[in-house]
């Protein structure tokens, strides 16, 4: 396939094939969207996690979609062998490695839910987090943005000093040039309302660590509720970030972002939000 990403293709809606698949229904209630690179270590233990509270929480209409990309370690086998047994977990991959915003982006695109939470494969946020994030969308917000630094009872965060204060200096340059509406516009934790998941991961072309901030960037413009919501949140092991080497990237990477977003037509009055997941993406 000349984009590289390797799946089967998404069943018609109410089809048979659908029903077989295991989500129960053609649209479930939710999509998990797991973005993996050389994760063969972390992975299975997150996997369970998230199986054991999804079987729970949502018996019969979810889906799990882990994104593979490129890894040379031997995550799509343990991908591959968790859904043997697990009909309602689907490998995509990417032939080579693209970045995370396109692994995020192809699973959101190739997700069937009316709501999807795209999640990071190390498990920092625990995965029952996301009612925090689904009472967000069930209040009306299209876009529910797992918070590190929103204040909420209950909610505890670690993190070491280094990134905490790398973390700090990124924020408060994407404030002053961009100006997303949201404290933390990088935690490996977000809902969207299908339509306008669609909406934005469609126009954003971002490929790297940026993606999250651009996806914001538009739904801001876009005229989408965008709701901050503090979750738990432990940093793992293991990151792929590095703090220098990345961070300059992506604070350079801020101007053309800035560039980018300026430079697009001014969108069109977008359709009212539905907390029951009907607004529309908007047109053009």
């Amino acid at each position: 396939m000349s984009s590289g990403v390797i799946t089967r293709p998404r069943p018609r809606p109410g089809s048979g094939a659908a029903r077989r698949r295991g989500t129960g229904t053609a649209f479930p209630q939710l999509s998990v969207v797991i973005p993996a690179f050389n994760e063969a270590g972390r992975l299975g233990a997150y996997l369970a996690e998230v199986r054991a509270y999804l079987d729970a929480a949502y018996p019969g209409d979810y889906e799990v979609l882990v994104v593979d990309d490129g890894s040379a370690d031997d995550t799509a086998g343990l991908v591959r062998r968790a859904a043997a047994g697990w009909p309602r977990l689907r490998l995509v991959r990417h032939a080579a490695n693209r970045g995370k915003g396109a692994a995020v982006r192809t699973g959101v695109l190739a997700a069937a839910g009316r709501r999807v939470l795209f999640a990071d494969a190390d498990g920092a946020t625990p995965i029952a987090e996301e009612r925090r994030l689904t009472a967000a969308v069930a209040a009306g917000a299209a876009v529910a943005v797992g918070s590190r630094y929103a204040p909420g009872p209950g909610v505890t965060r670690e993190r070491n000093l280094r990134r905490a204060v790398a973390g700090a200096v990124f924020r408060w340059a994407a404030r002053r040039l961009i100006g997303a509406g949201v404290r933390d516009t990088q935690c490996g934790f977000k809902m969207f309302e299908a339509a306008a998941g669609r909406a934005l991961f469609a126009t954003g072309v971002e490929t790297g660590y940026l993606f999250d901030l651009e996806a914001l960037v538009l739904a801001k413009r876009f005229g989408y509720p965008v709701a901050e919501v503090a979750v738990n949140w432990a940093e793992q092991p293991g990151s792929k970030v590095r703090v220098f080497r990345d961070g300059w990237r992506m604070l350079g990477g801020l101007w053309r972002l800035r560039d980018r977003v300026r430079g697009l037509p001014a969108p069109p009055t977008p359709r009212p939000h539905s907390p029951r997941g009907g607004s529309a993406a908007p047109a053009g």
